[in-house]
């Protein structure tokens, strides 16, 4: 999929329905969400990818999983896409100014208590990225062609705290991408493989 194709599918994002999914079948206590954001950044390289990183084997939550850059959205936040790039910039050292926002994929409500808003971006190649060293242990991409392929993610389950869990696991070399990063790398590429979108 070339620059134009992909900004043409992108250009559906504001169209597309606000609901907000679950994690993979993950259950949430009766406490409301917090909020959050991440920036799902497509890097218009050759060939293009999205931007994912690793976080620190150290940290109280999540700790070594991969994710898109975010977090909390503050109160000092105007909306989802302030946080996704503030989140970006403290973490990673991406420069908003870089960044050409696109829209948003649906929420996605986690099984530890986060309501997630991922906002699409674009950015130039080859970016210069600076990892917070206490947050990120690697910044790596997923390939577009992997992305678009219906046959890349796989489905799996877990048995946890005597339930069944159901969950996306997207093929990569080096890393584990599963949970709610993989289930929003799952509706950006149904999104994008959708022609008849619109």
């Amino acid at each position: 999929m070339n620059e134009a194709a992909l900004r043409a599918r992108l250009s559906h994002l504001s169209r597309r329905s606000a609901l907000p999914s679950r994690d993979d079948g993950a259950v949430v206590d009766d406490l409301s969400p917090v909020p959050a954001a991440v920036l799902v950044p497509i890097v218009l390289g050759a060939p293009p990818g999205v931007l994912l990183t690793k976080r620190t084997p150290h940290l109280a939550r999540h700790a070594g999983q991969v994710s898109f850059p975010g977090g909390r959205i503050d109160a000092a936040d105007p909306d989802a896409e302030a946080a996704a790039l503030r989140e970006t910039w403290e973490e990673i050292g991406l420069d908003p100014a870089f960044v050409e926002i696109q829209g948003r994929l649906p929420p996605i409500v986690t099984g530890t208590g986060y309501r997630i808003t991922p906002v699409v971006g674009l950015v130039p190649a080859n970016p210069t990225l600076l990892p917070a060293p206490d947050e990120v242990a690697a910044i790596f991409q997923l390939s577009l062609d992997v992305l678009l392929d219906p046959a890349a993610p796989q489905r799996r389950q877990r048995e946890v705290a005597g339930r069944r869990r159901d969950f996306w696991v997207w093929p990569h070399p080096e890393h584990c991408i599963w949970g709610a990063t993989a289930a929003i790398l799952v509706e950006l590429a149904q999104m994008l493989r959708d022609r008849d979108d619109g």
